[in-house]
């Protein structure tokens, strides 16, 4: 049985509904934090149990019979990413699961100038420590970032954000596809994976013009400090840690870290890869 952790997020939900589209039902099964909130995989057919990382003996009963465990990283960072992380490796071991795979960072990196991307390295680090064979999947940076970043810009026709780097800005379907093939094809990659990537590596120079010509409505990107971009998130009550970790994507931008573009995903998916403009136009059109 294939185990998927986090089936109810974002990312774990579109990689669940790709895995039906390949196996049936009853080879799958998902362990969620709030079972209820995935009544309609239980009603399709797919394990549902509850798991949380911060709780070993209910792990062993989520991951029970697991032949595969796809750990989905959560939405933390620091040491109680990484623990959390750890957590849900041992539960895998202990289940007996012959392949654990992780969705880990294009940038991780214990070096990284991105916390997040030093969280990947560290879990990536216990992967190979555990003793049981592993995929991980170092996904490209969200294309729902890059949105989250542009949305004021969209209401006020300015964009205001540090200087960058291009990014390889992917969506998530795209990666639920491409860790969908890889579990349903075992040991295709040991160890962790290249770049799942776009075909494009995008500034915010570069976002502000496509926002431009698909919106019909002109979007200018002002460059402003670190610091006061910083200053700023606080001000609007994001806590400092966070309003660090954001600022990090732009510091790591700068160094190249996320510039990579790599072939692997198309090869997986087995198509191009969507493209930014077409994930804007998408959510322009949902708007």
């Amino acid at each position: 049985m294939i185990i998927v952790t986090g089936a109810t997020g974002q990312l774990g939900c579109q990689i669940v509904e790709s895995l039906l589209a390949r196996v049936p039902a009853d080879r799958v099964g998902v362990s969620v934090r709030d079972p209820q909130k995935a009544r309609d995989l239980a009603e399709r057919g797919v394990r549902v149990r509850q798991g949380s990382f911060s709780d070993a003996a209910g792990l062993a009963h989520a991951f029970e019979g697991a032949s595969q465990v796809l750990i989905v990283s959560v939405d933390k960072m620091g040491e109680e990413a990484v623990r959390q992380h750890r957590a849900a490796i041992t539960g895998a071991v202990a289940a007996g699961a012959r392949r654990i795979l992780y969705t880990s960072h294009m940038g991780a990196s214990p070096t990284s100038l991105f916390e997040p991307c030093r969280d990947h390295a560290a879990t990536e680090e216990a992967l190979r420590a555990c003793g049981v064979p592993f995929t991980s999947l170092r996904n490209g940076f969200y294309a729902t970032s890059a949105l989250q970043f542009l949305a004021h810009g969209s209401e006020s026709g300015e964009v205001e954000l540090p200087a960058d780097g291009p990014v390889s800005w992917t969506a998530h379907a795209d990666l639920a596809d491409a860790a969908a093939a890889v579990l349903t094809d075992e040991g295709r990659f040991d160890g962790p994976t290249p770049p799942l990537t776009a075909a494009q590596a995008l500034t915010f120079d570069d976002i502000a013009a496509i926002a431009t010509e698909v919106g019909g409505r002109g979007v200018k990107r002002i460059t402003t400090p670190d610091a006061a971009f910083r200053e700023q998130l606080v001000g609007h009550g994001v806590p400092a840690g966070t309003a660090d970790q954001l600022l990090g994507v732009f510091t790591a931008g700068r160094a190249g870290e996320f510039a990579t573009v790599d072939p692997t995903l198309a090869t997986l998916i087995g198509r191009e890869p969507t493209s930014l403009r077409a994930v804007l136009r998408e959510q322009l059109r949902g708007n």
